[in-house]
């Protein structure tokens, strides 16, 4: 449950997850709308994946959570089951915004970090199937080049 995961300021300070809620609902009122995204990054037979909270626009200044996990790379052998999993996460976070705090899917994105199908990258073969992943919950999805909440947001913080 991301409720119970070690949060984090984006200035790096602890912070309970009651509290992101009570923040992220004053940013939705101002007009800010909420960014999901995750990444990862291995090293040392592990992989780090870390998930943001992103809010942005409206009449208040943006702001970041973000929690790190560290697994066993075994699991996540292949970059599919890899990427997979970073938007499994993604997704978990805003369906527990939606569905624990009744936040709208019309006030909250996805982001992905998966290449567009014709950019021939590596994750570019996993786009569709991981943006209709995404839609099939009820969510706006974003991926590279759009996709800054995981793409930087969450890349800064998985290494």
């Amino acid at each position: 449950m991301v409720q119970n995961k070690n949060w984090t300021t984006g200035v790096r300070t602890q912070i309970d997850f009651e509290n992101i809620i009570d923040i992220i609902k004053l940013h939705i009122s101002s007009g800010s709308r909420v960014f999901v995204g995750s990444d990862s990054f291995i090293s040392n037979k592990k992989v780090c994946f870390a998930s943001t909270i992103c809010l942005h626009g409206g009449n208040l200044p943006s702001r970041y959570f973000f929690y790190k996990e560290k697994e066993n790379s075994k699991k996540y052998a292949s970059l599919v089951s890899r990427i997979t999993e970073e938007t499994r996460r993604a997704i978990e976070l805003a369906e527990t915004l939606y569905v624990n705090y009744d936040m709208s899917p019309d006030d909250m994105e996805v982001h992905i970090d998966v290449s567009p199908f014709n950019a021939n990258q590596g994750t570019s073969k996993f786009s569709d199937m991981l943006k209709g992943y995404v839609n099939g919950y009820g969510f706006d999805c974003k991926i590279k080049p759009n996709a800054w909440a995981s793409q930087s947001v969450a890349d800064k913080h998985s290494k």
